[in-house]
């Protein structure tokens, strides 16, 4: 346990059960936040609480320990917390107040963004959805009802914390709280009511009196106390609208989210270290990423629309809790490089000075006490003076000079090992020995087409979808008819707000839309006598960002037509009367749990076929690898284990065939769309499944299948770690826990070394795949020898690794032998571990 660990957890116990003069003074200053009057160089990562369970909270917290972090950032969800105004949550993962003492356990701080809007890919931003039908309501906005509703949840949460002693003014790991989030980005379009709205909020949250600091993000004329702060995926140049105030970044974006119907997001570490290490060099204090581990979109949690199931965000822990390599590591050795030069960079501002073109050098001096950042923002390397001395940087790289001569780090040099991790794919293992599995394994319900509830209700006109289902459910059936004397074939119109529509005629599927706005024209065929027209219209998770986001419609508004009609002529449907039924038949009878009495295990299995529920029995996986279902086969729907929503799926909507590339060139500006893969492939097709949430056997899983699929193309899959890999060159710096420095000579000691390490405890090194010291081509898994190759190289790593559960070689022709002279050379080693 590291003397920080004991020193913040003795620290919380003698402020709850001693006076207050143990309790933490958090302050700040230009530079940095002041804890207990000490400056402070801070590293931050988001972990959202309910996208993971409270069984994964503690691993994922100590990984983010592990990984050089300081502070644990979360939103808090108010709709999560308040889903019926007045009645509160604070349950499973709900459990905000567990969350925070989880973090406190570790030894670790808390900024806390009460928001109360948190945007985040969260549906509806986090709102409640009874908030939108308070009379003369107007979010986020100088409006009474709105600013009522928003102090009371606000304090209610502050309230919480304070009982619990979680403040550091209490002696907790608390030490920040935001108020709002991003409204600088929009408040333009609120006029002057925006202003007066922002100081509201700003009075509001300080006379709540938590005893730390509360921040704005991306809100320049946020007024002090406040301190505004900035998110993006660059954030160097930004600087705080008072000079009293530090500089201060609260989402750096490490990744980005994936839509369904999208290819898959990710951002090269190099860059992504490159951002950070130039945020620091220019002056910065606290940097947060976003998201340290993203997780799951549990239930109907997502946002957007569209906003995906896995919120895996390319974090540096994945959805499933495992640590992405080399991200993980390189940033680890990029946050100990940071914090070398803390002394340095809390003492003093910056002095940035031009080496050239594109090249700054930024030096923090005070007394014996010297730091230095060399910074190349061009897309080409070059060679640099700095001190005197000459120095090498790699393009869009900055390298960091703890004692301003010896270089300890390079953002663009990476270390830290690669890891391949892989899912492994085993049957659906049904239970026999369930009392109520069937002989082939899964029952069924059919979900009925168009009006099956008793509190359905009839209007003339189509209505809007939000206002009407309040978001209870996806699902708004609509539906009418129209008599006719002879048959016809002719064209449905059916305009909508989206998301998706299906149209069935007659109960028969004549055809689907999707879309934020949705036109089709559907061929259909009418016959003599009464017509029955049923829409089912639905909704992919509600809108959370942009000016008033909360009045963004949903559903079928129209029109809806009858085009090519006798005579070539048209009939609008849109303003006759219609029957509308929220939600679905069978949800009420309980079917998500497996506990409805009407499950069909007699007939013949459908398939392929619309609306059917789905459920069968099934044996967990054995071991203790993260799990998840590959939903291939299926359409469209939701899905239950043991009574809990593992999302949405969607496993037929693909991203386009084009975007993506082999490789992504990490040098220059990263904006979302610059680095993509799995391009022309479905977006998602695995979905999380929590271990905590599976029994070793007598398991349920029910779907609701919304388009049609065969459930028996289901399979679990396992994640684990296959091979590690490392690529080390002559020229790295040597691993960052090795630096010393020689106070008199000023030479720096130590040569480049490969670091090798099992990623499980008890696990060992048990064969080299791959060694070649030389040039070795090629990327982790496909590592290939080069023209020049050591023939020692395979052995020396073997006699040195094997059978040890980490090993360290030097990366140098000592160790090798020297196979081309005047060659730059490097080491490249593929391992697996048991």
């Amino acid at each position: 346990m590291k003397m920080t660990h004991i020193l913040l957890v003795l620290l919380w116990f003698f402020c709850i059960y001693a006076p207050t003069s143990f309790c933490a003074n958090i302050t700040y200053d230009h530079r940095a936040l002041v804890i207990d009057g000490k400056r402070r160089v801070l590293v931050s990562g988001s972990i959202h609480y309910p996208r993971s369970t409270p069984e994964m909270w503690p691993d994922l917290i100590q990984k983010s320990k592990d990984g050089g972090l300081d502070v644990i950032e979360t939103y808090v969800f108010w709709n999560i917390h308040e889903p019926v105004r007045g009645q509160y949550n604070f349950e499973g993962r709900g459990d905000l107040v567990k969350f925070v003492k989880t973090v406190a356990a570790a030894g670790l701080y808390v900024h806390l963004r009460i928001g109360p809007y948190a945007c985040a890919e969260w549906n509806y931003g986090g709102f409640p959805l009874w908030l939108h039908f308070i009379p003369g309501i107007q979010f986020r906005t100088d409006n009474k009802p709105f600013e009522e509703e928003m102090k009371r949840f606000t304090a209610k949460i502050v309230d919480m914390m304070k009982q619990e002693n979680l403040y550091a003014s209490q002696g907790g790991p608390i030490i920040l709280s935001q108020i709002e989030n991003e409204y600088g980005n929009i408040d333009a379009a609120y006029g002057a009511a925006a202003k007066s709205y922002v100081k509201w909020a700003a009075s509001m949250a300080t006379s709540l009196d938590t005893g730390v600091p509360w921040v704005m993000c991306q809100q320049e004329d946020a007024p002090d106390p406040i301190i505004n702060t900035c998110n993006g995926f660059y954030c160097d140049q930004f600087n705080p609208n008072s000079y009293s105030k530090p500089k201060m970044w609260t989402e750096n974006w490490s990744g980005w989210y994936l839509l369904f119907g999208g290819a898959v997001p990710y951002r090269p570490v190099e860059d992504l270290a490159f951002a950070v290490a130039r945020f620091y060099q220019r002056g910065g204090t606290f940097q947060n990423y976003y998201m340290y581990h993203g997780g799951t979109n549990f239930g109907r949690s997502t946002g957007g629309p569209f906003i995906s199931t896995s919120y895996d965000y390319d974090a540096p822990i994945d959805e499933y809790g495992i640590i992405r390599q080399p991200k993980w590591g390189h940033l680890k050795d990029l946050h100990t490089a940071i914090k070398l030069c803390e002394e340095a960079l809390t003492a003093t501002d910056p002095t940035i000075t031009s080496l050239g073109p594109n090249i700054e050098a930024a030096v923090y001096k005070t007394g014996a006490v010297c730091a230095a950042f060399l910074a190349n923002n061009a897309t080409y390397d070059t060679n640099v003076t700095f001190n005197g001395n000459s120095y090498h940087l790699p393009a869009w790289s900055v390298s960091i000079l703890p004692d301003c001569r010896n270089v300890v780090l390079n953002t663009a040099k990476i270390s830290s090992v690669s890891m391949i991790s892989s899912f492994t794919t085993e049957s659906l293992k049904e239970d026999i020995s369930s009392s109520d599995n069937c002989s082939s394994g899964w029952s069924w319900i059919s979900e009925p087409i168009g009006i099956s509830k008793a509190d359905s209700f009839s209007k003339f006109g189509l209505v809007e979808q939000i206002n009407t289902t309040a978001d209870r459910s996806d699902y708004l059936w609509y539906s009418s008819s129209i008599d006719l004397d002879v048959g016809t074939q002719t064209v449905l119109h059916i305009e909508s707000l989206g998301h998706a529509l299906h149209a069935f005629i007659n109960g028969k599927l004549a055809g689907s839309g999707t879309g934020t706005a949705v036109k089709v024209d559907i061929p259909i065929t009418l016959v003599a006598g009464r017509n029955t027209i049923d829409l089912l219209s639905l909704t992919v998770g509600l809108q959370n960002y942009g000016a008033f986001f909360d009045t963004w419609g949903a559903g079928i508004t129209g029109p809806v037509i009858l085009k090519g009609l006798k005579n070539g002529s048209s009939l609008d449907l849109s303003s006759q009367k219609w029957t509308y039924q929220i939600g679905l038949k069978g949800k009420g009878l309980g079917p998500s749990s497996g506990s409805s009495g009407q499950w069909n295990s007699q007939s013949t299995l459908p398939t392929n076929q619309p609306l059917i529920w789905y459920k069968t029995n099934f044996v967990a996986p054995s071991g203790s690898d993260p799990v998840a279902i590959n939903m291939t086969g299926m359409g469209k729907g939701e899905a239950w284990v043991n009574g809990q929503s593992i999302g949405r799926y969607w496993p037929t909507y693909a991203s386009p065939s084009g975007g993506c590339t082999d490789s992504c060139n990490y040098r220059g500006a990263y904006q979302a769309s610059k680095c993509l893969k799995n391009c022309g492939n479905p977006s998602q097709t695995l979905y999380h499944v929590p271990r905590s949430w599976l029994r070793p056997k007598n398991n349920t899983l029910v779907l609701f299948e919304e388009r049609g699929g065969n459930p028996k193309q289901i399979t679990f899959a396992t994640k684990q770690i296959g091979s590690l890999c490392s690529h080390v060159s002559e020229s790295h710096p040597p691993p960052v826990d090795l630096w010393n420095s020689d106070a008199e000579s000023g030479i720096k000691v130590g040569r480049p070394v490969m670091l090798l390490e099992c990623p499980y405890p008890n696990q060992v090194i048990s064969s080299i795949k791959v060694a070649s010291f030389g040039t070795p081509q090629g990327t982790c898994g496909n590592f290939k020898h080069g023209n020049c190759s050591s023939k020692k190289a395979l052995s020396v790593v073997q006699k040195e690794c094997i059978g040890s559960s980490s090993c360290r070689i030097g990366v140098s022709i000592n160790t090798f032998g020297d196979p081309c002279t005047g060659v730059a050379k490097s080491l490249a080693v593929e391992a697996s571990c048991a």
